[in-house]
Protein backbone atom coordinates (compact mmCIF):
# COMPACT_ATOMS: atom_id res chain seq x y z
CA UNK A 1 0.00 0.00 0.00
CA UNK A 2 1.60 3.55 -1.10
CA UNK A 3 1.27 5.92 1.90
CA UNK A 4 -0.11 3.48 4.32
CA UNK A 5 -1.58 6.55 6.86
CA UNK A 6 -0.54 4.68 10.40
CA UNK A 7 0.87 5.76 13.12
CA UNK A 8 5.01 6.03 12.76
CA UNK A 9 5.67 2.93 15.16
CA UNK A 10 3.33 0.60 14.02
CA UNK A 11 4.81 1.36 10.46
CA UNK A 12 7.92 0.70 11.50
CA UNK A 13 7.39 -2.61 13.33
CA UNK A 14 5.43 -3.35 10.38
CA UNK A 15 7.14 -2.45 7.19
CA UNK A 16 8.03 -5.61 6.02
CA UNK A 17 4.57 -6.89 5.92
CA UNK A 18 3.46 -3.79 3.23
CA UNK A 19 5.90 -5.08 1.08
CA UNK A 20 4.56 -8.82 0.67
CA UNK A 21 2.20 -9.65 -2.55
CA UNK A 22 -0.78 -10.52 -0.24
CA UNK A 23 -0.76 -6.96 1.57
CA UNK A 24 -0.76 -5.63 -2.15
CA UNK A 25 -3.54 -8.04 -3.14
CA UNK A 26 -5.56 -6.95 0.17
CA UNK A 27 -4.84 -3.29 -0.68
CA UNK A 28 -6.14 -3.47 -4.03
CA UNK A 29 -9.15 -5.81 -2.94
CA UNK A 30 -10.20 -3.53 -0.11
CA UNK A 31 -10.18 -0.16 -2.07
CA UNK A 32 -11.95 -1.71 -4.71
CA UNK A 33 -14.40 -2.76 -1.96
CA UNK A 34 -14.68 0.74 -1.14
CA UNK A 35 -15.17 2.22 -3.90
CA UNK A 36 -18.28 0.08 -5.13
CA UNK A 37 -20.15 -0.94 -1.89
CA UNK A 38 -20.72 0.43 1.40
CA UNK A 39 -17.93 -0.51 3.97
CA UNK A 40 -17.08 -0.22 7.37
CA UNK A 41 -15.18 1.67 9.11
CA UNK A 42 -15.03 4.43 7.39
CA UNK A 43 -11.42 4.73 5.30
CA UNK A 44 -9.87 6.75 7.49
CA UNK A 45 -10.76 4.70 10.41
CA UNK A 46 -9.02 1.05 9.36
CA UNK A 47 -6.00 1.16 11.38
CA UNK A 48 -7.58 3.67 14.47
CA UNK A 49 -6.56 0.97 16.40
CA UNK A 50 -3.26 1.51 15.85
CA UNK A 51 -3.06 4.97 15.53
CA UNK A 52 -4.36 5.59 19.21
CA UNK A 53 -2.08 3.43 20.88
CA UNK A 54 1.43 3.22 19.73
CA UNK A 55 3.70 0.11 19.83
CA UNK A 56 5.50 1.18 22.86
CA UNK A 57 3.03 2.09 24.64
CA UNK A 58 0.98 -0.89 24.23
CA UNK A 59 -0.19 -2.48 28.29
CA UNK A 60 -3.46 -4.71 27.23
CA UNK A 61 -4.09 -6.59 23.91
CA UNK A 62 -8.00 -7.02 23.16
CA UNK A 63 -8.56 -9.19 20.26
CA UNK A 64 -12.15 -9.00 18.69
CA UNK A 65 -12.89 -10.92 14.55
CA UNK A 66 -14.05 -8.19 12.78
CA UNK A 67 -16.30 -4.82 12.46
CA UNK A 68 -19.55 -3.91 13.46
CA UNK A 69 -20.93 -4.15 10.16
CA UNK A 70 -24.27 -1.48 10.94
CA UNK A 71 -24.20 2.22 10.10
CA UNK A 72 -22.69 4.26 12.64
CA UNK A 73 -20.87 1.66 14.66
CA UNK A 74 -17.48 0.83 14.05
CA UNK A 75 -14.69 3.62 14.18
CA UNK A 76 -11.92 1.10 13.97
CA UNK A 77 -11.45 -0.39 17.55
CA UNK A 78 -12.66 -3.47 18.48
CA UNK A 79 -15.76 -4.29 20.66
CA UNK A 80 -15.98 -0.02 20.49
CA UNK A 81 -19.02 2.38 18.90
CA UNK A 82 -19.07 5.76 18.33
CA UNK A 83 -20.10 7.93 20.70
CA UNK A 84 -24.41 7.84 20.83
CA UNK A 85 -24.66 4.89 19.06
CA UNK A 86 -26.28 2.08 21.32
CA UNK A 87 -24.43 -0.88 23.06
CA UNK A 88 -24.57 -3.67 21.41
CA UNK A 89 -25.03 -6.65 23.38
CA UNK A 90 -21.37 -8.25 23.81
CA UNK A 91 -20.29 -4.39 25.26
CA UNK A 92 -23.07 -3.96 27.01
CA UNK A 93 -21.60 -7.36 28.81
CA UNK A 94 -18.15 -6.04 28.74
CA UNK A 95 -19.23 -2.54 31.49
CA UNK A 96 -21.64 -5.42 33.36
CA UNK A 97 -18.55 -7.18 33.96
CA UNK A 98 -16.39 -4.01 34.82
CA UNK A 99 -18.88 -3.11 37.61
CA UNK A 100 -19.30 -5.80 39.15
CA UNK A 101 -15.30 -6.16 38.80
CA UNK A 102 -14.17 -2.75 39.80
CA UNK A 103 -17.13 -0.73 40.85
CA UNK A 104 -17.33 1.45 38.01
CA UNK A 105 -20.63 2.34 36.88
CA UNK A 106 -21.61 1.89 33.25
CA UNK A 107 -20.02 4.74 31.25
CA UNK A 108 -22.47 6.99 28.69
CA UNK A 109 -20.78 6.41 25.95
CA UNK A 110 -19.77 3.30 24.14
CA UNK A 111 -16.36 5.13 22.35
CA UNK A 112 -13.50 2.99 24.16
CA UNK A 113 -11.14 5.77 22.47
CA UNK A 114 -10.20 6.56 26.45
CA UNK A 115 -9.19 2.80 26.65
CA UNK A 116 -6.75 2.94 23.45
CA UNK A 117 -5.00 6.23 24.50
CA UNK A 118 -3.93 4.58 27.81
CA UNK A 119 -2.57 1.81 26.12
CA UNK A 120 -5.29 -0.92 25.31
CA UNK A 121 -4.57 -2.14 21.69
CA UNK A 122 -8.38 -2.70 20.67
CA UNK A 123 -7.45 -5.18 17.56
CA UNK A 124 -10.18 -6.34 14.96
CA UNK A 125 -7.93 -9.56 13.23
CA UNK A 126 -10.07 -8.74 10.03
CA UNK A 127 -10.19 -4.81 9.99
CA UNK A 128 -12.90 -4.03 7.50
CA UNK A 129 -16.49 -5.44 6.39
CA UNK A 130 -18.88 -4.73 4.25
CA UNK A 131 -22.27 -3.07 5.61
CA UNK A 132 -24.58 -5.64 7.27
CA UNK A 133 -22.21 -8.94 5.75
CA UNK A 134 -20.82 -10.02 9.43
CA UNK A 135 -17.38 -11.16 8.37
CA UNK A 136 -17.40 -10.48 4.64
CA UNK A 137 -13.41 -9.82 4.31
CA UNK A 138 -12.21 -12.58 6.92
CA UNK A 139 -11.10 -13.83 3.92
CA UNK A 140 -9.05 -10.99 2.12
CA UNK A 141 -5.73 -11.74 4.09
CA UNK A 142 -6.43 -8.74 7.04
CA UNK A 143 -5.90 -11.88 8.98
CA UNK A 144 -2.11 -12.24 8.10
CA UNK A 145 -0.95 -8.74 8.85
CA UNK A 146 -3.03 -8.60 12.06
CA UNK A 147 -1.18 -12.08 13.20
CA UNK A 148 2.25 -10.27 12.10
CA UNK A 149 1.54 -7.15 14.43
CA UNK A 150 0.51 -9.83 17.02
CA UNK A 151 3.56 -11.32 16.84
CA UNK A 152 5.52 -8.02 16.67
CA UNK A 153 4.36 -7.40 20.05
CA UNK A 154 4.88 -10.76 21.25
CA UNK A 155 8.37 -10.96 20.54
CA UNK A 156 9.60 -7.20 21.18
CA UNK A 157 7.60 -6.56 24.09
CA UNK A 158 7.00 -8.57 27.52
CA UNK A 159 5.06 -7.82 30.25
CA UNK A 160 1.40 -7.18 28.36
CA UNK A 161 -2.25 -8.30 29.10
CA UNK A 162 -3.55 -10.10 26.65
CA UNK A 163 -7.37 -10.85 26.89
CA UNK A 164 -8.24 -13.59 24.65
CA UNK A 165 -12.45 -13.79 24.58
CA UNK A 166 -14.13 -16.40 22.88
CA UNK A 167 -12.62 -19.35 20.94
CA UNK A 168 -11.53 -17.04 17.87
CA UNK A 169 -9.04 -15.12 20.23
CA UNK A 170 -7.95 -17.56 21.86
CA UNK A 171 -6.89 -19.20 18.99
CA UNK A 172 -3.76 -16.64 18.92
CA UNK A 173 -2.52 -17.77 22.03
CA UNK A 174 0.45 -19.99 20.59
CA UNK A 175 1.90 -16.54 19.35
CA UNK A 176 2.23 -15.11 23.25
CA UNK A 177 5.27 -16.57 25.55
CA UNK A 178 3.08 -16.59 28.13
CA UNK A 179 5.94 -16.66 30.72
CA UNK A 180 6.48 -12.96 29.96
CA UNK A 181 2.63 -11.85 29.40
CA UNK A 182 -0.46 -12.44 31.46
CA UNK A 183 -2.85 -14.42 29.07
CA UNK A 184 -6.39 -14.17 30.20
CA UNK A 185 -8.77 -16.27 28.75
CA UNK A 186 -12.76 -16.47 28.93
CA UNK A 187 -15.65 -16.98 26.63
CA UNK A 188 -16.92 -14.28 24.52
CA UNK A 189 -19.21 -11.40 26.17
CA UNK A 190 -21.64 -11.96 23.67
CA UNK A 191 -25.09 -12.97 25.36
CA UNK A 192 -25.05 -16.31 23.70
CA UNK A 193 -21.79 -17.44 25.21
CA UNK A 194 -22.01 -15.15 28.49
CA UNK A 195 -25.51 -16.26 29.58
CA UNK A 196 -24.30 -19.42 29.47
CA UNK A 197 -21.20 -19.11 32.35
CA UNK A 198 -17.76 -17.93 32.09
CA UNK A 199 -17.32 -14.27 31.15
CA UNK A 200 -19.19 -12.94 34.58
CA UNK A 201 -17.36 -13.24 37.45
CA UNK A 202 -13.84 -13.62 36.25
CA UNK A 203 -12.88 -10.70 37.57
CA UNK A 204 -10.65 -10.42 34.06
CA UNK A 205 -10.18 -6.42 34.55
CA UNK A 206 -8.86 -6.17 38.16
CA UNK A 207 -6.26 -9.38 37.42
CA UNK A 208 -5.12 -7.05 34.77
CA UNK A 209 -4.41 -4.38 36.85
CA UNK A 210 -3.12 -6.14 39.38
CA UNK A 211 -0.59 -7.54 36.92
CA UNK A 212 0.45 -4.76 35.13
CA UNK A 213 1.14 -2.57 38.70
CA UNK A 214 3.15 -5.76 39.70
CA UNK A 215 5.38 -5.41 36.84
CA UNK A 216 5.74 -1.17 37.24
CA UNK A 217 3.50 -0.33 35.01
CA UNK A 218 0.06 2.32 35.18
CA UNK A 219 -3.08 0.48 35.46
CA UNK A 220 -5.86 0.82 32.83
CA UNK A 221 -8.84 3.34 34.26
CA UNK A 222 -11.41 0.80 32.87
Amino acid sequence: MVNVQMEETWKGQLAEEFRKPYFEQLTAVVRQEYRTTTCYPPGRLVFNAFNLCPFGQVKVVIIGQDPYHEPGQAHGLSFSVQDGVPFPPSLQNIFKEIEQDLGVPVPPSGDLTRWAEQGVLLLNATLTVRAHQANSHATLGWQTFTDAAIRALASRREHLVYMLWGGFARSKAYMIDQSRNLVLESVHPSPLSANRGGWFGQHQFSRCNQYLQQNGIEPIRW
